[in-house]
């Protein structure tokens, strides 16, 4: 079993609150939806004017702000250590988003080097105070992926914070802990019902875990057919993993009609991303060269299926990516991919 990507989320996480009406909050309302507007017409410069004035005068979302742009290089050359200073005043003044932000700019060694416990303690305020990512990122921390000690019982505890709220990875890690008896007692049907969450949710790996379940029959009714099926979208999605095992499907007719050049074709892209099986080299070798050529031709033309956007909070699905993004949702979190936990890692803990 695969195990699911370190996300690795260098953005905000609080979406601004709703300002008040009336007298000087109306005022600052203004001023403060001045830059968010700028920001998003990608304005970062004059964004960062109005940002500065008003974080120097202590309002906690334009900090945010101040240290989203440092951290980016947007109107401003980037600078992680003034990005961090930012995000410390904001996160003492209790912006969950810059809590996160400030754990992950400790996390990965922006600062010069890498400071586990402070990335933890502000990871930790961050995801006491809900904030989604934060939860998800604090269990894999538990996992052991950035060098501590492996803390199953506390990354499950997390994973699961994160879950319920609709968070597809978390759902997903969830699975494999459940699949593989870490921090939780083994349990093929919760396994399976973590894995199908994920993958409705959009995941990939997950409808490939979820696929051989269904195929195999564990935790799920048994059902070869389907089970294929979610195994093809997993493939169609771009999984090498998922490719492979598509291929030997479509040779040996098991779930699917027996289809050899589209056998062929899946295992020649499965080749591409890595993925060797000896017993279907040797099928390659049984083929016509009319049938080897066809399978070519379907594998040059494969596109991968562009995946929904996996959710990332139960509230929506933030992100900050390039060009101009909604600063609202800039202040959600935004998500990476980085280091895998997996399922060789293995632990228990206690606190939460």
């Amino acid at each position: 079993m695969t195990p699911a990507r370190f996300m690795r989320c260098a953005a905000l996480a609080a979406m601004l609150p709703l300002l008040a009406l009336g007298g000087a909050g109306m005022a600052r309302a203004a001023s403060f939806n001045e830059a968010v507007a700028l920001y998003e017409d990608h304005q970062y410069g004059e964004a960062l004017k109005i940002a500065r004035e008003l974080a120097n005068k202590g309002d906690r979302e334009a900090q945010a702000m101040m240290g989203v742009l440092l951290e980016n290089g947007q109107g401003v050359a980037r600078n992680p250590a003034a990005a961090a200073a930012w995000f410390q005043k904001a996160a003492k003044a209790g912006h969950v988003g810059a809590m996160f932000a400030l754990a992950m700019l400790h996390l990965d060694g922006k600062l010069g080097r890498k400071d586990l416990d402070k990335a933890l303690k502000w990871a930790r305020e961050a995801a006491r105070r809900g904030h989604v990512a934060a939860q998800y990122n604090l269990g894999l921390l538990f996992t052991g992926v950035s060098g501590m000690k492996p803390d199953w019982k506390r990354a499950a505890y997390w994973f699961r914070r994160a879950a319920d709220k609709g968070f597809a990875l978390a759902q997903y890690n969830l699975g494999v802990l459940y699949a593989t008896g870490k921090g939780v007692d083994k349990d093929f049907t919760a396994a399976s019902e973590w894995f199908k969450k994920a993958a409705l949710n959009g995941l990939p790996q997950a409808a490939l875990e979820y696929g051989e379940l269904v195929f195999r029959g564990q935790g799920v009714s048994k059902s070869e057919k389907i089970g294929a099926q979610w195994l093809e979208y997993a493939a169609r999605c771009g999984s090498p993993v998922a490719q492979r095992r598509l291929a030997r499907l479509y040779a040996a007719g098991r779930g699917v009609n027996q289809k050899p050049v589209e056998a062929a074709k899946w295992y020649l892209l499965a080749k591409q991303g890595g993925q060797h099986d000896t017993w279907l080299d040797l099928f390659l070798k049984h083929l016509t060269d009319d049938q080897l050529k066809a399978a070519r031709v379907r594998a040059a033309r494969f596109r991968p299926t562009k995946m929904r956007q996996v959710s990332q909070t139960a509230g929506g699905k933030g992100s900050l990516p390039s060009g101009g993004p909604k600063f609202r949702s800039a202040l959600k979190h935004k998500a990476k991919p980085g280091a895998k936990p997996g399922k060789a890692q293995a632990g228990a803990g206690r606190k939460k």
